[in-house]
């Protein structure tokens, strides 16, 4: 697939920057699930990111990458964010966020920047697939080259 073919704002920025990244298109599939998603792409669900978006108790939020095999740890999560607790938004308020819907939510291009956390199994990844911002594309891309357009964190979040 030609990076051309479709425009989110994930895909835009890293072209922006000239960011190597490569987008997997899985839009005839009818998957929804991370699990589906690395099934039909034939990839190493390891490899296969989700991403999360998440409130402390603060009121601050967040977003946290997780492998699709695997959950957010929200104890692990509220503690790498130094919050008390982390509870998930509701899907009806993703949009108005991030400007992202839910299955198709990527950390890069939200429409506001929030502190983010990745697994810290991305850094035994070569490449990593995360949301291409649509529900049916996936943007591969090395951990490095992402944070050259996002400033994350590393940490043991997921169970």
């Amino acid at each position: 697939m030609k990076k051309q073919d479709i425009k989110t704002n994930a895909i835009r920025l890293l072209e922006q920057k000239k960011i190597p990244f490569n987008v997997h298109n899985y839009v005839e599939s009818g998957v929804i699930s991370g699990m589906e998603v690395a099934e039909v792409l034939q990839e190493d669900p390891n490899m296969v990111f989700k991403t999360l978006v998440t409130e402390g108790k603060s009121g601050e939020h967040y977003v946290f990458v997780v492998p699709v095999n695997r959950e957010l740890n929200l104890k692990k999560a509220a503690s790498a964010a130094g919050e008390k607790s982390i509870s998930m938004i509701k899907a009806k308020e993703l949009l108005g966020l991030t400007g992202y819907i839910h299955g198709g939510c990527s950390p890069v291009g939200m429409k506001k920047f929030f502190k983010t956390f990745i697994d810290s199994s991305a850094e035994k990844q070569q490449t990593i697939m995360v949301s291409g911002g649509k529900i049916g594309y996936q943007i591969e891309i090395a951990p490095d080259e992402l944070r050259k357009v996002i400033s994350f964190t590393l940490a043991d979040i997921a169970e």
